[in-house]
């Protein structure tokens, strides 16, 4: 039998409530300094994950520890008791092992985890690319603009997904800008993309100035908190939040009916899957980067596929061929927790219209 594990974790502090009913009671902050001390856990098991050539089953295992906590206690703490979950993955039986949010970018993103089980090791974030992009693309012709007018920007560009993500929207937009706040970094990925498709990046690490005139926007940083406001953004754009916790602040949504803003890598799962735990997604869907451990599986290809900070374009095309071929697709778009229909976004271009033909006030 095919078999994988998906590692979890608390994005914030609610998270363990909510899943701990009875410890909502204590104060927050004690609640997840006692929680770093539990044993990692078997959440749920994983059926009915099928295709017209094969299936797969699993589970997912959390480890935890919030957000939060993985950036503030040390580097190595951290990664021992992602392993210890990984342990776990492995006694129950799985013979692949996806990282999920924070697990996936801590340390050298996965392989020294890799290195410490004796089970593949996968970030899915060739997959999480490959969505990304697609929604981006996908929602920006429902928006009314033309890929090859369009100015993008990728926050994060100098991380594993972000640069990826770069290089593939430099081949469709007019103009590029990057934004990470190392230059070096910065200039060596522009300089990359500039002899791989002939567009000149801008690059900066002022993520307001960048966004001020963007109509696409795919963000992919580690931060903790918000980085991206209601202010920030041009009328019309939208934004493929990548990242968990988001980037992009709850207030976009409360105050901006002229920007569409989208979860980057929300996938239909193939079969009559049951998670048997509940993420926030409608029945039968996952993140991306659980859809790329579920084809791996699948395949039957027990190997460590997305490591490290070097994704690379031939991985991304890859694992969209296996997608295709098992019947993940991308599954609409969702913005904080709730599906966007057509209609809705046509109401958001319209009201990003009448913004851009309505002088500002002064």
């Amino acid at each position: 039998m095919n078999t994988f594990a998906f590692m979890i974790h608390p994005i914030e502090i609610g998270d363990i409530a909510r899943k701990f009913g009875p410890l909502g009671k204590l104060p927050p902050r004690l609640v997840e300094s006692l929680f770093k001390y539990a044993p990692p856990l078997k959440v749920s098991q994983i059926t009915g994950v099928r295709s017209k050539h094969a299936q797969t089953e699993g589970w997912f295992v959390a480890c935890p520890i919030t957000s939060r906590l993985m950036i503030d206690l040390p580097e190595e703490y951290v990664i021992k008791k992602i392993i210890k979950t990984g342990k776990l993955a492995q006694k129950l039986g799985a013979k692949i092992l996806g990282l999920g949010a924070f697990t996936s970018v801590v340390g050298d993103a996965g392989i020294t985890i890799d290195k410490n089980l004796d089970i593949a090791v996968t970030t899915g974030n060739s997959y999480t690319v490959a969505t990304a992009v697609e929604g981006a693309r996908e929602a920006a012709a429902l928006m009314g603009h033309n890929l090859k007018r369009c100015h993008a920007v990728v926050v994060g560009a100098t991380g594993s997904i972000g640069r990826v993500c770069a290089s593939l929207l430099a081949r469709d937009v007019h103009a590029l800008t990057l934004v990470a706040r190392e230059k070096t970094r910065l200039e060596e990925l522009a300089h990359r993309i500039t002899y791989e498709s002939g567009v000149a990046p801008r690059i900066t690490s002022d993520i307001r100035h960048a966004l001020h005139n963007a109509q696409i926007v795919i963000t992919v940083t580690s931060a903790v908190d918000t980085i991206i406001g209601a202010e920030d953004l041009m009328p019309g754009a939208v934004v493929c939040d990548v990242s968990r916790p988001r980037n992009v602040s709850r207030e976009v949504a409360e105050k901006r009916n002229d920007v569409l803003v989208i979860e980057g890598g929300v996938v239909e799962v193939p079969g009559q899957v049951n998670f048997n735990f509940n993420f926030g997604f409608p029945p039968g869907m996952s993140y991306a980067c659980m859809a790329e451990t579920m084809m791996l599986s699948m395949e039957g290809r027990y190997e460590s596929f997305s490591l490290g900070r070097d994704m690379s374009l031939q991985q991304v095309e890859e694992i969209s061929a296996l997608a295709r071929k098992h019947g993940f697709k991308l599954a609409g778009f969702r913005s904080f927790e709730r599906a966007v229909t057509r209609e809705q976004i046509a109401r958001i271009r319209e009201n990003a219209r009448h913004a851009l033909n309505t002088p500002r006030a002064k």
